[in-house]
């Protein structure tokens, strides 16, 4: 049996061979939300409300530290994977590539900018 076509054939676009890996991340990031979500959400709640020291002394804490790190990091990698699900998608050519690459960049820009500013926090 045959799974590509003549077209695909000729124009030499088989199997991408990326996509059980990209599905795996997925569903591990996705487990991971399930719990980080909630208690990101209890996290900003129960800090919510305080004044400004009450706030920093609250994430000055190592748990609330960790957690809103690992949520940053799932939640953002997440993200990006999906972004490069659609960019992949719907841009193609150079443009597709600066796009990823773009994306890529921000996401980890991200990350850094949120670890530092949690660390700066918490230390």
């Amino acid at each position: 049996m045959r799974f590509m076509t003549d077209r695909k054939r000729a124009a030499g676009l088989g199997s991408g061979r990326e996509g059980t890996h990209h599905h795996w991340q997925m569903m591990v990031s996705s487990i991971l939300l399930v719990p980080l979500v909630p208690i990101l959400v209890l996290l900003f709640a129960s800090a919510l409300g305080g004044n400004h020291a009450e706030v920093l002394a609250f994430f000055s804490r190592p748990i609330p530290a960790i957690l809103m790190a690992l949520s940053l990091i799932v939640v953002i990698q997440h993200l990006m994977r999906e972004a490069h699900a659609a960019i992949e998608d719907y841009i193609h050519g150079t443009a597709g590539k600066l796009t990823l690459i773009a994306t890529t960049a921000f996401a980890y820009t991200m990350i850094a900018a949120g670890l530092f500013a949690i660390a700066r926090i918490a230390l």
